[in-house]
């Protein structure tokens, strides 16, 4: 359980670097949605 936290807290926080790094907003959500969609499956299989 600690794994998945962490991977999925070192997930968002690489999308915020991304979204800081990027100047085109959908990008920065598309990464965003991607982060959310990998730490998802984490959890849940």
């Amino acid at each position: 359980m600690k794994r998945v936290m962490g991977f999925a807290l070192f997930c968002v926080a690489l999308g915020m670097i991304l979204a800081l790094v990027l100047p085109n907003l959908f990008v920065s959500v598309l990464c965003i949605i991607l982060c959310i969609l990998i730490g998802y499956n984490l959890f849940c299989c």
